[in-house]
């Protein structure tokens, strides 16, 4: 997991504590969280000046530089956090880490962090529609699909906003280790799953329907 300031909690720990109960299961997984630094890593977004004191931390495990060795799964949430500047630390780690990958997944506007690395370019994708234009201007090679809870595309999962990861989550589960696994784990946590990766009301409550028109080409100079 891709951690960096101001991440979504939800994008987060909600695929993550599913993972969790399967690791508790005879599914042996190991959990590798990984950031700029080994430093706490917070919700709060630096982007933003509010009044509030209100955030969680998180302990990172490997650093960019240093990552684990053999990583299979990556996953990339979204969250306020992408409007920093300083994001292009995991945009650089996602693009060099990506050809390794056996799996690869964002969440939400996480989906921008993988446009900017250019692995989205040419593969169907999607990600929060509250935040449509914002993240689909930054892959214009990305083919977009504006109507989807989460999409499949070859070894990416890319999901809708913020909920939709939990779904993209029990997806990817379904596809890997089965639906019998996945439907397990769902009722474990008293979750109604929507198996439907079309299934997208919030498609049409921001007015997402059509996809991104392509970018137009620039002139060169002559």
């Amino acid at each position: 997991m891709v951690l960096y300031p101001g991440f979504q909690a939800l994008d987060v720990f909600g695929p993550l504590d599913v993972l969790n109960l399967m690791s508790l299961s005879t599914v042996q997984l190991n959990l590798s969280l990984i950031s700029e630094s080994l430093d706490p890593v917070s919700t709060f977004p630096r982007v933003l000046s509010t009044g509030s004191n209100f955030s969680e931390s998180v302990l990172p495990t490997h650093t960019f530089d240093n990552p684990p060795d053999n990583l299979e799964v990556l996953i990339v949430p979204g969250g306020l956090g992408t409007l920093d500047p300083a994001i292009t630390s995991s945009v650089n780690f996602v693009k060099e880490i990506f050809p390794s990958l056996k799996y690869f997944m964002t969440i939400c506007t996480g989906a921008g962090i993988a446009a900017l690395a250019g692995v989205l370019d040419g593969k169907n994708a999607t990600t929060n529609k509250s935040a449509w234009k914002e993240t689909t201007a930054l892959g214009p090679n990305v083919n977009w699909i504006p109507v989807a809870r989460w999409v499949v595309d070859g070894n990416i999962y890319s999901s809708s906003g913020v909920s939709a990861g939990l779904d993209a989550m029990f997806g990817f589960i379904h596809d890997i280790y089965g639906e019998d696994v996945a439907d397990f784990f769902a009722h474990g946590i008293e979750y109604e799953r929507h198996t439907d990766p079309s299934w997208d009301p919030f498609s049409e409550y921001f007015n997402v329907t059509q996809p991104t028109p392509p970018a137009e080409p620039t002139e060169s100079s002559n």
